[in-house]
């Protein structure tokens, strides 16, 4: 399984929400690219950049961030946050990014995700986030009606490769990643998860590669990394216990 150290970016620092909530944030770096080399020098094998100014925004915000940090290191990143329209998707993996994460457009806009899976196809990530089982949407402000199961199964159907899933009530909490929701989104589609959320120890990510579906590949954690709870080589043993 993939670890995905997250950087989220808001007002140029590398930041963490919690629970997604604007104003329960915590700074850890001034400069983003300091939190991407750090990551990057600890073996991390790929990176997950967020644009939170831009998810609000509904465009980027942050395109020279991400330039800088791929230009900084040499694993890949994926990048998501304010994802509407082809011309921003096309700006980002211009600035380096190796994928694209889209949300709340995937979801409103069936032309738009269309276009961007037949142009970029499984560089193209779909978000889909769950606040009480139900999808969120507009960088989290918004809760609609469908269910995430079923927006990942029709999704799926479409052509979408890979979805990458939070639990927004643990997102930040380091309580544990909700595996019941994980596994009843990987039960609906054939398509890889990436789960996102909740992760604050090693005995999290070691459940993680224990129980969750094999077409999970992979988790991005955020807060327990800035805190040193565990490292990235710590976290990447837990999540591939095969290879110790």
């Amino acid at each position: 399984m993939i670890l995905y150290p997250a950087i989220d970016i808001r007002g140029g620092q590398a930041v963490r929400l919690t629970q997604g909530d604007y104003d329960r944030e915590t700074a850890y770096d001034a400069d983003p690219v300091d939190a991407a080399s750090r990551w990057a020098g600890e073996g991390a094998e790929f990176l997950h950049v967020v644009d939170l100014d831009g998810a609000k925004a509904g465009e980027p915000r942050n395109l020279d961030a991400v330039r800088r940090i791929a230009a900084t290191v040499e694993c890949p990143i994926q990048v998501g946050g304010g994802l509407r329209d082809a011309a921003s998707v096309a700006a980002l993996l211009d600035a380096g990014a190796k994928r694209v994460v889209i949300g709340t457009a995937a979801l409103r806009d069936p032309e738009f995700l269309n276009r961007v899976l037949a142009e970029h196809g499984d560089r193209v990530v779909v978000s889909v986030d769950a606040r009480d089982g139900k999808v969120s949407l507009s960088g989290w402000t918004e809760t609609s009606d469908v269910a995430v199961a079923d927006a990942v199964a029709d999704l799926g159907k479409r052509g979408v490769a890979r979805f990458l899933c939070t639990a927004i009530e643990v997102d930040g909490t380091m309580e544990g990643p909700a595996l019941g929701e994980l596994s009843r989104i990987a039960a609906a589609t054939e398509a890889q998860v990436i789960a996102s959320g909740g992760v604050g120890d090693l005995s999290h990510l070691e459940a993680l590669a224990r129980d969750a579906a094999p077409n999970v590949e992979g988790a991005i954690v955020g807060r327990a990394l800035y805190e040193r709870r565990f490292t990235v080589a710590e976290a990447i043993a837990a999540l591939n216990p095969q290879r110790s």
